[in-house]
């Protein structure tokens, strides 16, 4: 017999791991007290009796965090009903509970499992066997609805996670175009699921090529959602045919409209190629500018306007980067430059990242996002703390 108290919040309290030997009596009957500490010394030596003549004294003081297993009568003073046991689990909704009740309160126990006790057992019927059998079922059972309902909780939260990368890790829309794209994500060390940087590529109704990365600042489902949303808005933008130089200001509209805090700034970094053309156009929101592959790495020198979100009268002006006809572009967010550089003391910044993509010129275009964070961790000496967000692009030779 077994329940639990209907919309308890589950806590991180570990529960026994090993046969239960800490047992928590709550009664006041002195006879009662001596029958339960004799019938469990006879089958197991081991167990550790704590008794506390009230739910009050239990509360008062913590003694349910020493705690395997509760024996609780339903008649204590200061308790009617079950009113001590919603006390209890009220203080510890993962407590592992059983109740004693007279041979007159049968109904009693079985309305107590219906509540979130683990099982009842009649004062006068149970033998010190039944009494130890009770304890360890009351504990397994207990530890077995814990874990479901964590398991429910981690499976929400991949779920939660998975929509929130079909919006923020798309497909880019290249599709006839001359340009390919490759993409890379990985969340930080610190979180379970992706944060708020964001990233696209899409090909506009004129057959310029835009692409956009971005960083919102703060990590959680709150700034994630709000990347997710900036994404889709540009592309939206891109798609319904805007104007290239009215795109940063229209996505800083949607974010300060959107937004949950009014200090939250997003950095972004937008490049636009036209059909044809041998030059990218490229704006800096605060954002680090791309790095030029070939024929050596080498980082644009925009003008860096302020993030979008910190002025309303901002301007991100462009700058023109020479294409060759095998050009590659890097976009990146800053998670991938802010670890540990080769000097322990000073992160990797863009000087260390042209290092490394200078090395690694002999990487295929491939696999190079996922080449560039393994080297960029091992030099950090673990996991990066921020989410990284890469989008290569280069020429393709043949239209997609």
């Amino acid at each position: 017999m077994r329940g639990r108290a209907a919309g308890s919040p589950i806590v991180t309290r570990p529960l026994p791991g090993e046969a239960s030997h800490r047992v928590l009596l709550v009664e006041d009957d002195p006879g009662d007290v001596f029958l339960v500490q004799e019938l469990l010394a006879e089958i197991d030596p081991d167990i550790r009796l704590t008794v506390a003549g009230s739910v009050a004294e239990v509360v008062a003081r913590g003694l349910l965090s020493q705690t395997d297993c509760v024996l609780l009568d339903l008649n204590v003073p200061g308790s009617s009903g079950l009113d001590g046991l919603r006390d209890i689990l009220r203080a510890d909704p993962v407590a592992a509970v059983c109740v004693l009740t007279g041979l007159d309160d049968e109904h009693l126990g079985i309305a107590a499992v219906a509540v979130g006790a683990q099982d009842y057992l009649v004062k006068g019927k149970a033998d010190g066997a039944v009494l130890i059998r009770a304890i360890r079922y009351a504990v397994e059972r207990r530890r077995a609805e814990t874990s479901l309902i964590r398991l429910r909780e981690e499976q929400f939260a991949a779920a939660e996670s998975v929509r929130l990368e079909r919006g923020l890790l798309p497909s880019p829309l290249l599709a006839g175009s001359r340009v390919q794209a490759r993409s890379f994500y990985r969340s930080g060390r610190t979180r379970s699921v992706i944060g708020g940087d964001f990233f696209d590529a899409v090909l506009g109704p004129s057959g310029t090529v835009h692409a956009i990365v971005g960083d919102v600042c703060g990590h959680g489902p709150d700034e994630a959602a709000l990347g997710a949303l900036l994404r889709v808005s540009w592309r939206a933008l891109v798609l319904a045919g805007v104007d290239e130089p009215q795109l940063l200001p229209k996505l800083q509209e949607v974010l300060v409209s959107e937004r949950h805090a009014r200090m939250l700034f997003t950095t972004v970094c937008t490049v636009a190629i036209p059909p044809g053309a041998e030059e990218a156009l490229i704006r800096v929101a605060g954002h680090p500018p791309p790095v030029s592959l070939r024929p050596r790495p080498c980082a644009a020198k925009p003008r860096v306007g302020l993030p979008l979100g910190v002025a309303g009268s901002a301007d991100w002006p462009a700058i023109r980067m020479l294409l060759g006809p095998d050009w590659a572009l890097l976009l990146y967010t800053d998670g991938l430059i802010e670890g540990r550089g080769p000097d322990p003391e000073e992160p990797l910044w863009e000087e260390g990242l042209l290092t490394l993509l200078d090395e690694e010129q002999g990487t295929d275009l491939q696999d190079l996002p996922g080449r560039l964070v393994e080297r960029v961790q091992k030099i950090n000496g673990g996991p990066l703390v921020d989410d990284v967000a890469i989008l290569l692009l280069s020429a393709s030779g043949e239209a997609s």
